[in-house]
This record gives C-alpha cells, structure tokens and sequence, in this order.
C-alpha cells in the first residue's frame, strides 16, 4: 500500500510534480507493480487530485474518508477490512524501489516461525557525513540482533569518543503484521512521536519489536525542490 498525501508541509503538491514524464506518485506505483513481489498494490490518499490521477492508469486506488494523522493511519483505514497478513507501506515520495531490499524486508516474516516481530524497515550506511547533522534524514541505532533502539532527526548516538561510529539513515519503507497496524492506528500519539514527528516512534513506545533490515540501495526521498531535482537525474541516469 502507498500512502498518498498532497498537502506536504515541505514540498506541497510534490507527489504530483513531474519526473521525467510522470509524475511522483505514479513512478512510485509503476516501479512497485514492476516488482512482482505483491499481490495487490494499492494507492491510499486523502486527494482527490491524487485518487482522479492514479485511477487514469491503475484500478486500485482508495480515498480516505477522513483525515489521518500519519501514512500508517490512512493504510489502516482499508487494510483492518482486507484478508491479508502482512502489509507493506511504501512511500509515495520515494520513487525508485529496490526489488532486493524489498524481498529481504518480506522475508523478514518468512523466517519469523513463532511471530515475534510486529514490523520490519529498512536501514542504510549514511556514508556522505554531512548528511549526519541533516533533520531531514531521520537516523536509527540497533541493538546487536537489528531491532530498532530509537530514530532520530538528531545525531544518534553522540559521539564523545575516538571511535569510529557506523551512522544509519532509516528508509521509509515498513512491513507490518496486521494486527501491529490496526493496534498502531486504534492508539493515540505518543510523547516522543510528536515531538519527533516520526510515527515509528510509537511502536517503540508501545513496546513493539521494529526489526531493521540492512541494505546498500541508496533511495531518494523527495522533501525538497532539490531533491526533485537529483531524482531527475537519478532516473535518466538509471
């Protein structure tokens, strides 16, 4: 499922905007189908815009019938009526997917016999180090088997010594089991939620295991003009 809301606080309408010829949300969509690691692949958004758009090329796409707090939220909203066991939330402003990543991500559950885990993610190095210090590029620490410890738009963890630290960004791509998803958006925000502004943050708080899954594809998250800009290029390129 993909989130899809117009209204964004940095970059309003960019799901819509142009790259290369299509638009955000749509390249978003194409490049998931393309996969063919999913049964159904359905758009979520709170626009009409979005929903008039995306309905010209696929035939899943749904309108929320209220207003919701997080992407999290608006998947839930038709994914608590649906058959499934497991849903996967992509990002509708992260266009380029990773079939790999996204395998490794599902397998998660695969290999999970006695369902421990409430939902996996997605985690890469952070190798350009001036995008440590980024508040836009939210970082993860793990504890030694990969489930996460905590996110940040801070600089996690503070370095005090002369170690070399390993920083991570985390991607915004979850897997969840249903029940973990419907538990989420039947709950209210949480303290560290809001003052983050990171949804994930919840789940920890509510003392659900994240676990992180590693990976060396560098996505590109569109929250600004120059963002946009870099993802035109990334696609003509690739």
């Amino acid at each position: 499922m993909i989130p899809a809301r117009l209204d964004s606080s940095r970059l309003p309408g960019k799901l819509m905007m142009d790259l290369n010829g299509k638009s955000v949300i749509l390249t978003t969509l194409e490049n998931t189908i393309k996969t063919k690691l999913f049964e159904e692949v359905y758009v979520v958004t709170d626009s009409k815009v979005i929903y008039d758009h995306i309905k010209q090329f696929h035939k899943n796409v749904l309108i929320s019938s209220k207003k919701h707090i997080s992407g999290s939220d608006r998947i839930a909203e038709f994914a608590q009526n649906m058959e499934v066991d497991i849903v996967v939330n992509i990002q509708g402003d992260e266009p380029f997917i990773d079939k790999k990543s996204l395998k490794n991500l599902i397998d998660v559950f695969t290999h999970d016999k006695n369902k421990t885990i409430d939902l996996a993610s997605l985690m890469e190095e952070i190798k350009d180090q001036s995008y440590i210090e980024n508040p836009n590029l939210v970082k993860v620490i793990v504890d030694s088997n990969s489930y996460a410890i905590y996110f940040s738009r801070s600089v996690i963890p503070y370095n005090r010594s002369d170690e070399k630290i390993t920083y991570h960004k985390h991607i915004g791509v979850y897997a969840f089991r249903k029940n973990a998803l419907i538990e989420f958006t039947n709950s209210k925000p949480t303290e560290l939620e809001k003052i983050e502004k990171l949804e994930q943050l919840r789940y920890i708080e509510k003392g659900k295991s994240i676990k992180m899954v590693l990976t060396d594809f560098s996505s590109i998250g569109i929250d600004t003009i120059s963002d946009l800009e870099k993802a035109r290029k990334y696609d003509v390129k690739d």
